[in-house]
């Protein structure tokens, strides 16, 4: 166990981590959160319940429950990869991530918390609606001298003893170079976790100004195309999306994108209309019967 004891949430971690392998799914009602853009990208926000058509291991099922722009609470925890290739973006991810969470956050609705992953991973500061407290997390994250990146066991962990026990709507901002070194955790346990948690992951990956220290890859264009590789998957099996920033994409319209989309999100229920197996995986498509809209959604569930 390597999350810091900074929030007397962590202090669970011995218990929950004990019961490693018995997850509680809990699911009933299986319940969704989607967004749909268009051709151009951008977000739609004036579809029906009508306008959907979902499937559940291919299976068509009835939406029961449908919300536009859902009021539910909003948790966001972010996630900042702070080892060493993040020496050259690290001050303008801390800038523009402030500025998105004083902007998304709702006083005394939504919360927010900041973890930053390197050779462990450490909440730098637990839940809070405070700006200040968050401002002064961002403040605290610093790069460590030793190489080690534990992305996947910062969802992991994350996902499980933080974000699982939270109602409402729950996302990751995840700010990274998508490359792991050192990770005894999988990418595949990694979103297990993130989909047991019902937590969407917004990724964003730094194209550009990155210094590498990564043994075992050939070149900075091998690196970076693996790490973007991780970055979409982590991104689209959860129901988030995934963002690139360069000089001609800079990371404060990438989080006006996300703060389009976190404002509009779809939120849709329904009751699985076949038995499982417990702890079975389901595969969830959910599209528009508008041709051209792109749904972006969790690929599946685990039933109780």
């Amino acid at each position: 166990m390597r999350i810091s004891r900074r929030s007397l949430l962590v202090g669970t971690a011995a218990s929950l981590w004990a019961q490693d392998s018995k997850f509680s799914t809990d699911v009933n009602v299986v319940t969704l959160l989607a967004t749909v853009h268009d051709r151009d990208g951008r977000v739609v926000k004036n579809l029906t319940r009508e306008d959907f058509v979902l499937q559940d291991d291919g299976t068509p099922q009835t939406i029961s429950y449908f919300a536009a722009e859902s009021d539910l609470p909003l948790t966001i925890g972010l996630l900042v990869d702070t080892s060493r290739s993040q020496t050259d973006v690290l001050e303008p991810e801390r800038q523009a991530s402030s500025v998105f969470l004083d902007q998304v956050l709702r006083e005394d609705m939504d919360m927010a918390f900041v973890v930053q992953f390197n050779t462990r991973v450490e909440l730098v500061q637990g839940f809070t609606s405070s700006r200040q407290e968050l401002a002064a997390a961002l403040n605290r994250l610093r790069i460590p001298g030793v190489a080690a990146t534990l992305l996947y066991e910062a969802v992991r962990q994350i996902s499980e003893i933080l974000m699982r026990p939270q109602q409402g709507r729950k996302a990751f901002i995840l700010l990274s170079d998508g490359v792991s070194f050192r990770d005894q955790t999988s990418i595949g346990t990694a979103i297990e976790y993130a989909q047991r948690a019902d937590t969407i992951i917004y990724s964003i990956l730094f194209a550009e100004g990155i210094k590498l220290y990564r043994p075992g890859f050939a070149s900075r264009a091998i690196a970076h195309q693996h790490g973007k590789g991780v970055m979409q998957r982590l991104a689209r099996e959860t129901g988030g999306a995934y963002f690139e920033v360069s000089n001609n994409n800079p990371i404060e319209k990438v989080y006006a994108e996300i703060e389009d989309a976190l404002r509009n999100q779809y939120s849709i229920g329904y009751a699985p209309q076949s038995a499982a197996q417990p702890g079975q995986y389901h595969k969830i498509k959910l599209t528009t019967k508008q041709p051209g809209l792109m749904v972006q959604t969790r690929d599946g569930y685990y039933s109780k």
